[in-house]
């Protein structure tokens, strides 16, 4: 099979195409065809050495998610067959012709879309989800502040706080970007063009002065302390990026005088019985909203995979609105 390598660290020139054995699936594993996949920071960061993967998969071929078929089963996997057209979030290795992956964790295609409308639904919904709803509570009528909405998760949040009933105010640091995320059922957009960046006031001009119920925070760095400030009372935040750093100066005396919640959550490094209660949980709540139209996958661009580098470049740029999406077949 082919794979698109890590041949050292460095940016996207540093990939290249190499023919592997294919893999072998385990007991209860699939063995699924790779049709497309979804780029995301964490590859890019990889490809960079920054973002070591997982000891139980390749640390050279990135990919955190795919859409394809599944071409074989082991012994003792009874969800799918050969045949069924899947979808599902990987340690690492969608850049590949084959992967495999254990039953549990991947989950059936939604009726109505294609391979490459798929790909862009894994890492954004599960992520976006399991923060609001597993772990956030985010609940009906309650506003949610989401940072770099524009984002393929952020877009993702929006779309499901649209279909739970929560208000949403999305913040960004390109107007153009912003401009779209009226269609995601976002109530109000903050330019987040200085630095550091000011949002507090205006979402408490959304609320009546209040402050947001929940933060998605995939940004991290300088806008930790003004998030504290946006919140609020008991408000709760959930911490899932830090693209704009990982060390911060906060005022832990706010946290206390409005008994915040900090939360920092990851999926990658998960064990698999997390990955796996995570996957049951979406099957149940999340694709009967795919199903209905009430959830839709927001896609920038789709790339044959002969031009992912390029598209890792527009990732690095920041150009991006929703996912980048990479046809493998």
């Amino acid at each position: 099979m082919k794979v698109l390598r890590i041949t050292q660290p460095g940016g996207p020139e540093v990939l290249a195409f190499e023919e592997r054995p294919a893999p072998v699936p385990g007991p209860s594993d699939l063995l699924v065809r790779v049709r497309a996949t979804a780029l995301n920071r964490a590859d890019l960061l990889q490809v960079r050495g920054h973002y070591p993967a997982p000891p139980d998969v390749a640390p050279d071929v990135p990919g955190l998610e795919y859409a394809g078929e599944v071409v074989a089963v082991g012994p003792r996997a009874r969800r799918f067959q050969v045949g069924d057209r899947v979808m599902g979030l990987v340690g690492g290795g969608a850049w590949a012709d084959l992967l495999v992956t254990h039953e549990r964790e991947a989950l059936p295609m939604p009726e109505g879309l294609d391979f490459t409308d798929t790909a862009a639904l894994p890492e954004a919904y599960l992520t976006a989800y399991d923060a609001l709803f597993l772990q956030g509570g985010v609940s009906a009528g309650e506003t949610v502040l989401i940072h770099a909405v524009a984002s393929g998760v952020g877009s993702a949040a929006a779309l499901l706080c649209k279909a739970t009933g929560a208000r949403v105010v999305g913040t960004g640091r390109n107007a153009a970007k912003l401009a779209r995320a009226s269609d995601w059922g976002v109530a109000r957009t903050v330019l987040c063009d200085a630095a550091p960046p000011r949002f507090a006031d205006a979402v408490r001009a959304e609320t009546n002065g209040r402050g947001a119920d929940l933060c998605l925070d995939l940004v991290g760095g300088d806008y930790v302390p003004e998030t504290l400030e946006a919140l609020a009372p008991r408000g709760r935040v959930m911490l899932v990026g830090l693209v704009a750093g990982a060390r911060v100066d906060v005022d832990l005396g706010l946290v206390l005088r409005k008994r915040l919640h900090v939360t920092g959550t990851v999926l990658r490094s998960r064990p698999p019985e997390e990955k796996m209660a995570l996957t049951q949980s979406a099957e149940r709540h999340l694709l009967p909203l795919f199903r209905s139209g009430a959830l839709r996958p927001v896609v920038d661009a789709v790339f044959p995979r002969e031009q992912l580098r390029e598209g890792l470049q527009r990732m690095a740029r920041n150009d991006s609105v929703g996912k980048l999406v990479v046809r493998w077949d």
